[in-house]
């Protein structure tokens, strides 16, 4: 699964790790994120991130 990092802080979402602290489970694909699902580390919104 492909992984997407923060355009602005550089946090890598992880599908295989998910972000279960925020209701994200693991093995959840970037695509199948919520759209309102923040980064956990600076809080910008999903259409900040690319393609690692």
């Amino acid at each position: 699964m492909q992984k997407y990092v923060c355009s602005v802080c550089g946090y890598v979402y992880d599908p295989e790790a998910g972000d279960p602290d925020n209701g994200v489970n693991p093995g959840t694909p970037f695509e199948d994120v919520p759209e309102e699902w923040v980064c956990p580390v600076c809080g910008v919104g999903k259409d900040m991130f690319e393609a690692e």
